[in-house]
């Protein structure tokens, strides 16, 4: 049986700060670390003593961090993989949230939603994100794993639960899964029927 839980960093400097994140390469905070630390404890607890453990995450330091707390308690070193970034901003990273909210073109509910511009130079559109996402999510499922821990971000972690689920490219215009802040996901294959398991999506319990 596979095991994939996908966590989501949490609390970092850009959401108090009301910047845009991206590629903004912001850490987390006080209240982040400890979230981290918990987010450790519960993989802890899921994962049993002396198995073998796979760890890759975003190469952005909030996400890096959050892995490296993982990675302590479990005894595995993260491997980085810029694949798993957010979204990038363009030039809107960094700055005020206001500044992008003025200035955001938002995609048509119909039409070519993966390749629509949002009106912000440097920007990704959603299929650039959605594409280096399946990537590395391709690589990950090939090998012969039982526990992987992926450590991304809210938006990209719609496409990491949309590769599990085997789930078309041209799919994914208008596909959402909302995880907060420092929640775990788990999606999980049994070993006889091969069946892909959204077992929880956007789990905060641990950081209760």
């Amino acid at each position: 049986m596979r095991s994939l839980y996908v966590i989501a960093h949490p609390e970092a400097t850009h959401h108090i700060e009301r910047v845009v994140g991206g590629w903004h390469d912001s850490h987390l905070t006080a209240s982040g670390r400890t979230a981290a630390a918990s987010i450790a404890r519960a993989l802890r607890e899921q994962i049993p003593e002396g198995a073998d453990v796979e760890l890759i995450s975003s190469d952005l330091r909030r996400a890096r961090q959050t892995a490296q707390a993982a990675g302590e308690l479990l005894g595995v070193e993260p491997v980085l993989d810029r694949r798993l970034r957010e979204k990038s901003y363009g030039e809107a990273e960094g700055r005020s949230q206001e500044w992008l909210d003025r200035r955001f073109v938002p995609p048509p509910a119909e039409g070519d939603r993966m390749n629509h511009h949002e009106g912000v130079t440097g920007a990704e559109t959603r299929g650039e994100c959605a594409r280096r996402v399946y990537a590395v999510m391709d690589e990950l499922l090939r090998r012969p794993a039982a526990h992987q821990i992926v450590v991304t971000h809210g938006f990209a972690l719609t496409f990491v639960v949309a590769a599990w689920i085997r789930m078309p490219f041209e799919s994914l215009h208008s596909v959402s899964f909302r995880a907060p802040a420092g929640s775990i996901t788990v999606l999980r294959e049994d070993d006889f029927f091969h069946n892909r398991q959204v077992v929880s999506l956007g789990d905060v319990r641990h950081l209760g």
